[in-house]
């Protein structure tokens, strides 16, 4: 199964008609995953937390948006053989995990996968960010890597770049992005395209305008865990492009 990384965006991203079609796109050159595991920026917890099994209330984990966006369902049951393999895995890799029951799906988790998978019939279940490390976050994509050879397909999900601060809203959705995010993305793009994870797990140091693309890094994070579990597996770029300035750039390992 390949390990995704995909830039998950706000709520409003689901009235975007391009980045849907694009979701859509990426979504029929897929395989129908068995469960999926999604490692979400909104969700940082030590030690590693694994969400509910059973089906709980989403994380409505946003604020100052339309009221619709409040009512939406995303009702994927949840599943404790996944539950077992993953508490299984790092716990031989030296790590413990805590079954946080009360803890449903928060929106940079449903809100791709409302576009990608509709249906909600996948299981699905949300594991925590232990650290922001990039080096430990690699290792625990490792770890779980031997997950996809059980048909589950393992989703980082962040966004390429992310300071909502330093951004125009009043530009619009497709307004030319600042230099800080067109410069980081293109250096990420040819990292990728090289395949050079050393440079890409020393963003911090090597990445033009690194400290304005993530002023906290929580939201590229979850790409170091979608690189380690995806091994030697060929890095394919799925989806490029901007999104009120920010990379919404979204790849696939493995496919």
């Amino acid at each position: 199964m390949p390990v995704l990384y995909l830039s998950h965006g706000a709520p409003p991203l689901l009235d975007d008609r391009l980045w849907i079609e694009e979701l859509k796109a990426w979504r029929s050159r897929l395989p129908v995953p068995e469960a999926i595991l999604t490692i979400s920026a909104h969700w940082e917890s030590n030690p590693i937390s694994l969400s509910s099994s059973g089906k709980v209330p989403l994380v409505y984990d946003f604020w100052g948006f339309d009221d619709k966006y409040y009512q939406l369902e995303y009702a994927a049951p949840g599943s404790a053989k996944l539950a077992g393999d993953v508490d299984q895995l790092l716990q031989g890799a030296g790590l413990s995990v805590y079954h946080d029951e009360g803890r449903g799906l928060d929106h940079g988790a449903w809100v791709p996968l409302m576009v990608m998978f509709p249906e909600a019939t996948i299981p699905v279940m949300q594991l925590s960010l232990p650290s922001l490390n990039p080096t430990e976050l690699f290792d625990l994509g490792m770890a779980l890597a031997p997950l996809r050879d059980e048909g589950v397909m393992i989703i980082g999900s962040g966004f390429f770049t992310h300071n909502l601060r330093a951004l125009r809203w009043d530009l619009g959705s497709n307004a030319a992005p600042p230099s800080w995010s067109l410069e980081f993305d293109d250096w990420g793009a040819r990292a990728l395209a090289d395949g050079d994870v050393d440079q890409l797990l020393n963003f911090a140091h090597v990445a033009p305008a690194a400290n304005l693309a993530h002023p906290r890094t929580e939201h590229f994070a979850p790409l170091f865990v979608t690189l380690g579990a995806g091994g030697d597996g060929q890095i394919v770029n799925e989806i490029e492009g901007f999104w009120f300035g920010l990379a919404k750039r979204s790849l696939s390992v493995g496919s």
